[in-house]
């Protein structure tokens, strides 16, 4: 069997024994050479195994102390869900927060004129933000809400739930979100953000709101932590 294969057979009987809980969060896992030693391999490959969970999120290497368990990814749903980040989250039993970087108001540009249906210039939100969980950054997301739609958007707003508070203070209601996901790699400023490192894989997701009429009420960029973060689909079918 080639390496390629050996490693990947490797790792995934080292993620189905994470997710079981056979090796528990917080909990080091077998050294390299006992590794080597349970599978017949060579060193080379349980590493190559080792690092691709390692940059997964699934497992911390700690130099001199050996490779641990890492916590949960946060998990958040794609499908249709009337549950908050917060809400979320505090599921999971972890510590939610939104953090405002920065809120203001600029003309539209020709990309924002076209993905809010605006005249190029009118007046838009950007509102840039950090989620995080138990005090870990793991989003970085900028919204660029209509200044007709919801005028005055605050920090306490921008902190809290901006679709709440359009709902509860503008009377503004989302009917439809339309999600494009993608996969990158985290860029300088995406790493100070988020604090991580270089090219870190990361989820990019670029989501439209419309009201019940089809008006376009929203448009964000967001970009989540790949080792950080993982989503859930969830389909009905009648």
């Amino acid at each position: 069997m080639e390496k390629k294969s050996l490693h990947a057979f490797i790792k995934e009987e080292i993620l189905t024994r994470i997710k079981s809980g056979h090796f528990q969060v917080g909990e080091k896992i077998p050294t390299e050479l006992e590794l080597c030693t349970s599978f017949n391999v060579s060193r080379t490959t349980v590493r190559t195994a080792l690092n691709q969970l390692t940059q997964e999120g699934y497992l911390l290497r700690h130099q001199g102390r050996g490779t641990y368990v890492a916590d949960p990814k946060v998990k958040q749903t794609l499908s249709q869900t009337i549950k908050r980040y917060s809400d979320q989250v505090a599921g999971q039993g972890k510590k939610p927060k939104i953090s405002l970087l920065d809120i203001q108001v600029i003309p539209a540009s020709e990309v924002l004129s076209q993905s809010l249906d605006l005249s190029r210039n009118e007046a838009v939100q950007r509102i840039e933000r950090i989620r995080l969980a138990d005090q870990e950054a793991i989003q970085y997301e900028v919204s660029y809400i209509p200044w007709s739609v919801a005028p005055g958007l605050t920090k306490e707003h921008a902190e809290t739930s901006l679709y709440a508070a359009l709902q509860d203070v503008f009377d503004v209601h989302i009917a439809k979100t339309t999600e494009q996901v993608e996969i990158t790699f985290a860029d300088q400023l995406i790493c100070n953000h988020l604090q991580c490192e270089a090219e870190l894989p990361l989820f990019y997701i670029e989501t439209t709101a419309e009201n019940k009429l089809g008006k376009k009420i929203e448009f964000s960029r967001s970009y989540f932590r790949g080792d950080k973060t993982n989503f859930v689909i969830e389909r009905l079918y009648e």
